[in-house]
């Protein structure tokens, strides 16, 4: 008698099949993988900023990146990346470095610094900008009416900011330094702008403005007298929203251990649990076992409950 051949999937091979099938069609939609890094490098992320899409405030992600690779936090503009050096999140200002920007250790020239006009950003009152080696001829800086004149006919495109004339003690500090005493010998020309004014374009551009090169810094570390020990960057100041408020889900998702964010089209709070799940209120409204939210709990029974069924049928 001619064997049969036996087939291939037992009913017990089967029933396992759709049980596992059906667990893996449906729970991926229970789950949401933790995305949202605490720290880019050494420096800590708090909200607005993020490590990624869906973390912190979609207004800051274009301007504020963390490099992966290299774990650096990095402010981006339409005139270069700078890395960021400091967050003070309880004042609300970040902190950043030029490469390019002159220091009493080393001059270079540069092309200066600007911020977007949209940017949620602006100069902190401690900022501190004074343009080096500037044209007595050509810079407009020197022209009457802040204005350049080419054929007797004025140039508004390089209107430029008044020079601070209190602040005329800094330029002298400034030329007292090795590296920047020979910009441009025997003349030194400095101005100084304090607070920051770069017009509603907020721009710096110091090809326009006939300099070779700016130096900047947010605090005289206590040594106003000496240039070597100042702090050299930019502060710049930001904004949660118009009204400056902190958003109080925010702060309930903070509470609970969780990253503040938003996602999909519609950018919709979410509030990232350490669990790997996120969550629309906060972290302390999980549970089974601090993994899942009430509605997911009974999502996951369903799905069981439909597997275990076939298998009993089957």
């Amino acid at each position: 008698m001619k064997q049969l051949l036996k087939p291939f999937y037992s009913p017990s091979t089967t029933t396992t099949i759709i049980f596992f099938s059906t667990i893996t069609i449906f729970l991926p939609a229970l789950i949401s993988s933790q995305t949202c890094q605490r720290a880019c490098g050494k420096l800590p992320l708090k909200y607005p900023f993020g490590s990624g899409p869906g973390c912190g405030d979609p207004r800051f992600q274009r301007y504020v990146t963390c490099n992966n690779d290299q774990q650096q936090l990095t402010f981006t503009t339409h005139t270069g990346s700078y890395p960021v050096t400091a967050i003070d999140y309880s004042n609300q200002v970040l902190y950043i470095s030029d490469p390019s920007i002159s220091t009493c250790g080393c001059s270079q020239p540069s092309k200066g610094f600007g911020l977007d006009w949209d940017a949620p950003f602006a100069f902190a009152d401690d900022t501190i900008f004074a343009l080096l080696g500037c044209s007595l001829d050509d810079s407009p800086i020197y022209r009457p009416n802040e204005f350049s004149t080419t054929n007797n006919n004025y140039n508004s495109s390089v209107r430029v900011p008044p020079c601070d004339g209190q602040a005329l003690p800094i330029c002298s500090f400034l030329y007292s330094c090795r590296a920047i005493s020979t910009l441009n010998l025997p003349i030194s020309t400095c101005c100084v702008y304090t607070p920051v004014d770069l017009g509603p374009a907020f721009d710096m551009d110091l090809e326009k403005l006939k300099c070779g090169s700016y130096s900047g810094f947010y605090s005289f570390n206590g040594r106003e007298s000496d240039p070597d020990s100042w702090k050299y960057g930019i502060a710049l100041k930001y904004k949660f929203s118009v009204y400056n408020e902190f958003p109080t889900y925010c702060a309930n998702c903070e509470k609970s251990f969780g990253y503040c964010g938003y996602t999909g089209a519609y950018n919709s709070f979410i509030c990232n649990c350490p669990s790997g799940f996120n969550a629309t209120t906060d972290c302390f409204v999980y549970s089974f076992g601090s993994r899942l939210l009430p509605q997911q709990i009974g999502l996951v029974w369903l799905v069981f409950s439909v597997a275990w069924l076939l298998v009993c049928v089957l």
